[in-house]
């Protein structure tokens, strides 16, 4: 990874930055703090027209931001050529991934079909590595640089009706530590985020309900947790300042997996 001139060794300034999942959610609100902070990044989703008023939002700001279209579940040669293209963008560079592409099924078990398993997996397991794969060959092939996978504290702890949301996360921790001990040696590092139950336009009505605040009070902070709480781990695992940090997964829950 191409380090910073600076004793601040959490400054992005300059960093080139893909985001998978980037029109809309957490991987919105990760765009704009990278931006804020420095970085140059490129966008990357199915919705091309969120990522475009993104894109023109971040601009606006002063930040620099491209984009490029992106199905996770595309397969191999799609995702390499959709990586690639980001790089070109970033100038032929690629100092860290924000790996954010991610996708939720709730039901019952024993009302899941496969096609529920396959999307969430496909999207949230196989979609993330092949992803990652792309990144860190370009990577290692150049100076080194970190990938920030984006798991789940239900990676670590369940909850029910979110069966194959809940392994595809666990496979993503393990993915996370194996690919992060293989790397290692050739600069890359590779860590995770695992957030507990942040505060979004998607889910913020569920949380009024009972259901939701069940939920809640399974949390030690009793809360939901807002998006820019998730910003000091992001920039953490972003910067030279986790430079002696791969394989690790930071929960940023409220204390839910102390339940």
């Amino acid at each position: 990874m191409t380090t910073t001139t600076t004793t601040n060794p959490f400054d992005i300034t300059g960093r080139a930055i893909l985001i998978t999942g980037a029109s809309q959610g957490l991987g919105a609100s990760f765009a704009r703090t990278l931006a804020a902070h420095g970085a140059r990044l490129v966008l990357a989703a199915r919705q091309v027209e969120k990522l475009a008023a993104l894109e023109a939002e971040i601009t606006a700001a002063g930040g620099e931001a491209a984009s490029v279209a992106l199905d996770v579940t595309a397969g191999s040669a799609a995702i390499d050529a959709a990586v690639e293209e980001a790089t070109q963008k970033l100038g032929g560079r690629l100092d860290v991934l924000v790996n954010n592409a991610g996708v939720a099924v709730s039901k019952p078990v024993l009302q899941l079909t496969e096609d529920d398993w396959d999307r969430t997996v496909d999207t949230n397991l196989k979609g993330a590595f092949l992803v990652a794969q792309a990144a860190a060959k370009r990577m290692a092939a150049g100076t080194g640089g970190s990938i920030v996978n984006i798991a789940s504290v239900l990676g670590l702890s369940v909850i029910g009706n979110l069966v194959p949301y809940c392994a595809s996360k666990a496979g993503m921790i393990h993915m996370t530590k194996a690919m992060g001990l293989e790397l290692a040696k050739s600069g890359v590092r590779v860590n995770a985020i695992a957030p507990g139950y942040i505060e979004t336009d998607i889910n913020a009505d569920f949380f009024e309900t009972e259901g939701g605040k069940r939920l809640l009070r399974k949390v030690a902070q009793r809360r939901l947790g807002a998006a820019s709480e998730l910003d000091g781990a992001l920039l953490l695992l972003a910067s030279d300042a986790s430079s002696f940090m791969t394989g690790a997964v930071l929960a940023v829950d409220g204390g839910f997996t102390l339940g």
